[in-house]
Formats: C-alpha cells, sequence, structure tokens
C-alpha cells in the first residue's frame, strides 16, 4: 500500500457532512496529485523489470485498483455531477442557515422586546430606589447636620472642659509643687530639729531637749557589789602616818569565855590634808662706802619679789583654771579655804599663769612636734573659738601619746600653715575637711561620723535601703576591725583576706544600689544630706576603708574630737577670750597637759616642776 505524501486523505463522496465548493475544488487537485503520484510510481517500477515477489504482485494489484478508483472519481468530478449535488446541497446549506437565521431574528427581536421592556422596568426600579435614596439622603443629610451642630456643640464643650481641666491641672500642679515644697521644707526643719550627738556632728551637750540614755542593761536580780567567784577589787591600803592601837574591851577580857586569835584586824581612815610651806630667806644688805650701792647675796631660784609663789602652787591653780575649767574668782577662793584663809591669790596672777607656763614649756613643745612628724598616724580635727567676739579657730594634732593645740586665725591652708600637717608625710585621719587631702600621704575618714549621718539619712528618706544597709555594713566592719587577735600584729587584710574583700565588694553593691535609688527618684533641694553622703563614699571610697588595710589606722577620729572637747568646756566657762594671744597660751598649755595625761605622768608634780624651772634656764632650752 502507498504511504502517498503525507497528505490529508480525502473523505468519502457519501459522507454526511456536505462539502464546499472551496472543499471540493482541493479534493479535487489532491486526486490528481495522488492520480499522477500512482501513475509516475507504475511507470517506475516497470521500468526496473525486477522480478517481484508475490507479496508485490499484490501491492501493485492494489494500486492499480486505486488508480482506477481515484482515476473514476476524477472523471466524476470532470462531468460536473459533482459539482451538481455540490450546489444542490449548498443551497440546502444555504436554505438551513436562512431558516436558522429567521429563527435567531425572532428569537433576537424577542430578546430584544424583553430586553426594553427589561430596561424600562430596571430604570422604573431604579428611578424609584433613586427617589427612596434621595429621600433617605435628604434624611441622612438633616441627621448629619443635626450631629454636625450637636458635635460642634460637644466640641465647643469639650474645649470648654480641657480649658477648666487645664486651669484645674495647673492650680493642682501647683498645689502638689507647693505640696512638694512645703514636703521638703518640713524634712527640712524636721531633720534638723532631730539632729542631735546620734546622727550629726552636733555634741550632746548642745541639745537642750536632749533625751535621757537609758540603761538597757536587764536586770539580774544580784545584789551590788561584788558577787560569789569573782577576784575582789577592794580600796588598795595606804602606808600609814600613824598607828592607833585599839584596846580589847572589857566585856571580852574574861578569859573563861573569850581567848586571843593572834590575828590583827586593820582598817585606814584616809584623810588628805593640805599644808603651806614658806620658805623665809634672809640675807643681810651691804652698802659700798664708795659708791653707796647697796648688794647682798642672791636669792636661790632667781628669787626677786618679796613674796614668790612655788611651783606646787602654781601647779594647782592652773590645772584647776584650764584643766578642770574652773574661774579665776573661785580658783582664788579654792586656794584660800585649802590654806585656811591664809593664801588668797589674785585674779590677775592667776590669768598669767597660762603665759608663763607657756613659755616654760617651750622644749616640751618641740619635742611633741618632732614626735608627731615621725608618727605613722596622726589624728588632726579643727573647732571654732570666740576672741572678742570674732570667730577664730583652734587645731589639734594628736597621737595616743603626743598631744599639740594650735590657735589660729582662719581655716583652711592658712590654718595649717606653721601646723606638723604641713610637712607630714603619712597617714591622717580627720573629719573629712577637704584642706587636709592636700596634706600626708595617706586619709582615713572617720566613721563615726559616716554612722551618723547614715542614721540621719535613715530618719529623713525611710523610703531608700541603702542608707540602712550600708550601716550596717559600717557596723560590721568595725566589728571585725575591733575584735582582731590583738597579739597578730599583720594587717587586717592579710589576717583574712577573704573576709576583707568581702566587704569591700558589698561596699560597692550597697553604693550601687544608692545610685538606682536615687535615679528613680532624685532628692529635694531641701534635704540632699543623703544623696550628697553617697557621692562622698563613693569618690573617698579608699579613705573611708583604710582601715581595713592597715592595722594602725583607726577607724574614728574621736582622739581628736574628744580633746577638742576639752577645749570646748573651756570655751563655755569662759564664754569669750579677750586677746588671741590668751588663746595661743591656751592651746600650749592645754597640749602641754594632754601630752602629760596620755603619757601617764603626774600632772601636778609634772606641772610643778615645769613652774619650778627657773627664767633662764626655760630661756636657754627654749632657743
Amino acid at each position: 500500500m502507498s504511504r502517498g505524501h503525507g497528505a490529508v486523505p480525502a473523505a468519502r463522496p457519501d459522507a454526511q457532512a456536505p462539502m464546499t465548493y472551496e472543499q471540493a475544488m482541493a479534493r479535487v487537485a489532491y486526486l490528481e496529485s495522488l492520480v499522477y503520484s500512482q501513475g509516475k510510481t507504475i511507470i517506475e517500477l516497470r521500468r526496473r523489470e525486477a522480478p517481484m515477489p508475490n507479496s508485490g504482485h499484490e501491492w501493485l494489484q492494489n494500486l492499480q485498483y486505486k488508480v482506477k478508483s481515484l482515476g473514476e472519481r476524477l472523471a466524476a468530478f470532470e462531468s460536473g455531477e459533482i459539482y451538481l449535488r455540490l450546489r444542490s446541497g449548498h443551497r440546502d446549506q444555504l436554505a438551513a442557515k436562512d431558516r436558522e437565521i429567521k429563527k435567531l431574528a425572532k428569537e433576537l427581536a424577542e430578546a430584544n422586546a424583553a430586553l426594553v421592556t427589561m430596561r424600562e422596568n430596571w430604570m422604573q426600579a431604579f428611578e424609584d430606589v433613586e427617589k427612596e435614596h434621595a429621600k433617605a439622603l435628604e434624611a441622612k443629610a438633616r441627621e448629619l447636620k443635626k450631629a454636625e451642630t450637636r458635635a460642634l456643640e460637644a466640641e465647643r464643650k469639650l474645649e470648654d472642659a480641657k480649658a477648666r481641666a487645664l486651669e484645674k491641672t495647673r492650680e493642682l500642679y501647683e498645689a502638689q509643687s507647693q505640696l512638694e515644697e512645703e514636703k521638703g521644707k518640713n524634712q527640712k526643719l524636721t531633720a534638723q530639729v532631730n539632729r542631735d550627738y546620734e546622727n550629726s556632728s552636733t555634741p550632746s551637750s548642745m541639745n537642750p531637749n536632749r533625751k535621757k540614755i537609758t540603761n538597757n542593761r536587764e536586770k539580774s536580780g544580784k545584789k551590788p557589789g561584788g558577787q560569789p567567784g569573782h577576784k575582789p577589787q577592794p580600796r588598795r591600803k595606804q602606808t600609814p602616818t600613824e598607828v592607833i592601837a585599839i584596846p580589847v574591851p572589857e566585856e571580852y577580857l574574861n578569859p573563861a569565855i573569850y581567848e586571843l586569835t593572834g590575828k590583827m584586824i586593820e582598817k585606814q581612815m584616809v584623810d588628805v590634808h593640805l599644808s603651806m610651806t614658806v620658805r623665809h630667806f634672809v640675807t643681810p644688805e651691804i652698802r659700798n662706802r664708795l659708791t653707796g650701792a647697796r648688794v647682798s647675796a642672791e636669792f636661790p631660784g632667781g628669787l626677786v619679789d618679796d613674796v614668790t609663789y612655788g611651783g606646787s602652787v602654781k601647779s594647782l591653780a592652773l590645772l584647776l583654771m584650764d584643766h578642770c575649767n574652773v574661774s579665776t574668782e573661785k580658783v582664788s577662793d579654792i586656794m584660800c579655804d585649802l590654806t585656811g584663809g591664809a593664801l588668797r591669790l589674785s585674779t590677775g596672777f592667776i590669768n598669767k599663769l597660762p603665759k608663763e607656763f607657756s613659755q616654760k614649756t617651750e622644749p616640751e613643745q618641740k619635742a611633741a612636734y618632732s614626735d608627731l612628724m615621725v608618727s605613722p598616724v596622726m589624728n588632726i580635727d579643727f573647732t571654732t573659738a570666740k576672741v572678742n567676739g570674732e570667730n577664730k579657730y583652734v587645731l589639734v594634732c594628736a597621737t595616743p601619746l603626743t598631744v599639740l593645740y594650735f590657735a589660729r586665725e582662719h581655716k583652711g591652708f592658712q590654718g595649717v600653715a606653721g601646723s606638723p600637717i604641713q610637712d607630714y608625710m603619712h597617714t591622717l585621719v580627720h573629719d573629712h575637711e577637704s584642706t587636709f587631702y592636700n596634706y600626708g600621704k595617706n586619709h582615713q575618714e572617720c566613721l563615726d561620723h559616716i554612722l551618723r549621718y547614715l542614721k540621719d539619712s535613715v530618719q529623713n528618706e525611710k523610703h531608700l535601703k541603702w542608707n540602712a544597709l550600708m550601716r550596717g555594713l559600717i557596723r560590721e566592719m568595725i566589728h571585725f576591725r575591733k575584735h582582731l587577735d590583738p597579739e597578730d600584729k599583720r594587717d587586717p587584710d592579710k589576717i583574712d583576706p577573704d573576709r576583707v574583700r568581702s566587704l569591700i565588694e558589698r561596699y560597692d553593691e550597697i553604693l550601687e544600689i544608692a545610685r538606682s535609688e536615687y535615679e528613680y527618684e532624685p532628692p529635694t533641694k531641701y534635704y540632699k544630706d543623703g544623696f550628697n553622703l553617697y557621692l562622698r563614699m563613693k569618690k573617698y571610697k579608699d579613705e573611708h576603708l583604710l582601715f581595713l588595710h592597715d592595722r594602725r589606722v583607726p577607724h574614728t577620729n574621736s582622739l581628736a574630737e574628744r580633746l577638742l572637747r576639752v577645749y570646748k568646756r573651756k570655751q563655755h566657762q569662759v564664754m569669750c577670750f579677750r586677746s588671741f594671744g590668751g588663746l595661743e597660751t591656751l592651746c600650749d598649755t592645754l597640749g602641754v597637759i594632754a601630752t602629760l595625761r596620755s603619757q601617764g605622768r603626774n600632772l601636778f608634780t609634772s606641772v610643778a616642776e615645769m613652774f619650778d624651772r627657773p627664767r633662764e634656764r626655760a630661756g636657754k632650752e627654749a632657743s
């Protein structure tokens, strides 16, 4: 069978689908090409004259049949019969199409009519809806207008309410500001009223309404005095100046009832009797016959006046006046009473004693100055003084064994000039006097002051936690330092380094708590003491904790403060000094007396010996 030329095979003439003219012509052209192709193939095969197998003859025979059939069909096309059938079929198709068109046209007309009707109905419905919508819009517009009117009215009322609220807010803010102002003033006044010796530097004597210090010891129910099992501490017996034997009473002399045990019962009555010793020196006067000059032998001790008081008289008077803070009139009265009215010292003589003592003790003062310069730790402090109604100052420099007082016109650098502080190169203990930080090598602040300031912060800033925590930590540090083994001379950070490190870390943590608390709620302008204390403890951390690293350094400046209280008691007694020189001689006197007392020397005899020094010797030693 022939595979053809790949063209689409022609449909059969008896196919149900009628062909158009164009399709028929295309079919004819296809058949002609097919006949031509098949004839050409046959001619080619005949030229070859090659013997073919049976299958080839069958194929050729089938091919001839096809050519014959195609020729007949081609002849039908050429005769026009097919065209007639095609034309007839085409007319039938056109008629069917015309009928279909008419039917569709009729349906279209009906659809157009229905569409027109529908459009008219829709337009009517739209107009009705539009009218109803317009009515609804008018109603909404009226409602909107009313709503706008109400909104404008509400907005006006809201603006009025906002204005009134703003005014009330301003009034509230002013009231709150005034309230905060009054609270701050109240806090400041309360802090000032509550300031006492427990939470500030104010001495207890300055508080007129100071509370009574109660005895917190629990009652044991035991009788006062010595207790069983305790070592007795009787009064020390003195060397008797007179022995008085008491005879045995007559009722005990009956040997039948009583007998002597051989034991003597002894008791002493100790009295003090002040006796006045007067050494009367007499020497003949000699006159020079040539010149008429009168001469005599030199009196011992440089006696010049007809009556000269010895060192014991001066010592007792000076100690009563400057050590016991007795007025000059009362000193004179006491001396008169002690001598049975024989000795009445004038107030002028008594007032001159400090100056004389100051001059005769210049060697002790210079030695004390040298001892202070080489001491590893020195306590220092300033206090105010009154001279002719003006404020002056007293500076104290002290160690446990040496004390010096200095009268100064001013504080600060002028007050330090000429004192041991100026050239001191070791550790200074003070109360955060800013001037002192320019001197010395190391510094230790007085923690007793810090504890009082922290207590004041706790009382006036009850909403904060850091102040109570820091106060407890400082007390724990002091307790740790006080209970170190006294036999171990190492520094605290060498004895227990872990404990010291832990205390310092807790110190930093509490300062961090203080920072966060003051950032959350800043201090008021009326009370910044707590905040300033936090800044001070943060900036001067090393100066607050030096006593944990050096055992020689005390945690407090109480030594200097106690010595200044000695001066303060004298200041309260005299009220006001008449001259700055009187203040200077008092400072010299107090320094020497405090040094003698700290060294355990007898004040009366030591001062008397210093007074008994000849003026020439004192002058030579001073030079």
